[in-house]
């Protein structure tokens, strides 16, 4: 107990630096500085697919000759600086700190949240060696931010498949087949799709007509980060 009095009494006096810079934090900023937090201003979207566009407008001209299967996608940023060593460092070096702050921005951009959020589900294998599903974290922080509920259990991956960095579009639709599978019907016809990382799209169309299948009328897509579309293909 008096170790546990001197520990908090010491980092109380420490001063807390921002995550991006590193420089000291006033008493007012947490986690990132003011300059810092500039780096997370919204850029136009696409409000369909997510992907940056050069001008403020509703949606692409690839949206609308032939729009996803989900209704609209909401991110924090492209997978870039700053973005990109966060998710690196939540993913690989178990930096859950840095998911509350993303998910209160991430809360901030979605103007009519879903009731119900679906994080993008692991396959067991895969969970037993990481230890952890950061789709799942996303969505459980992101959910408190938002007043609504997610589940963990709806989606299951019941197929181990390789990893999905590296491969183009095609690749990733092949390497997703039957992958995936609903365990039953959500409560809600408005339903949200969490992951940390949109790339082309492959692995949240597979779950999307899933989803549609079973008489869901509306996907969001709820993200951090959106790769941009020269990487897609």
């Amino acid at each position: 107990m008096l170790l546990q009095r001197i520990q908090h009494t010491f980092c109380r006096h420490i001063p807390q630096l921002c995550a991006l810079c590193e420089l000291p934090l006033t008493a007012w900023e947490h986690h990132w500085c003011t300059s810092c937090l500039n780096c997370f201003q919204p850029t136009p979207r696409c409000t369909r697919c997510g992907l940056s566009m050069p001008f403020p407008t509703n949606r692409c001209g690839t949206c609308l000759q032939s729009p996803p299967l989900w209704n609209a996608l909401y991110c924090l940023g492209d997978y870039a600086y700053p973005l990109a060593p966060m998710i690196h460092q939540i993913k690989y070096g178990r930096q859950f700190w840095h998911i509350p702050p993303l998910a209160t921005l991430l809360a901030q951009v979605i103007p009519a949240p879903a009731p119900l959020l679906l994080p993008v589900p692991l396959h067991w294998r895969r969970y037993l060696y990481r230890g952890f599903n950061q789709s799942e974290v996303l969505a459980h922080h992101l959910s408190q931010a938002l007043a609504v509920t997610y589940q963990t259990k709806l989606l299951q991956r019941i197929r181990s498949t390789p990893p999905q960095e590296g491969l183009h579009k095609h690749e990733r639709e092949q390497n997703l087949r039957r992958a995936f599978m609903l365990r039953e019907r959500p409560s809600t016809k408005h339903v949200a799709i969490v992951d940390d990382v949109v790339t082309t799209g492959s692995t949240i169309s597979q779950l999307c007509q899933l989803l549609l299948e079973v008489g869901v009328e509306y996907i969001d897509i709820y993200c951090l980060c959106r790769t941009p579309e020269y990487h897609n293909q």
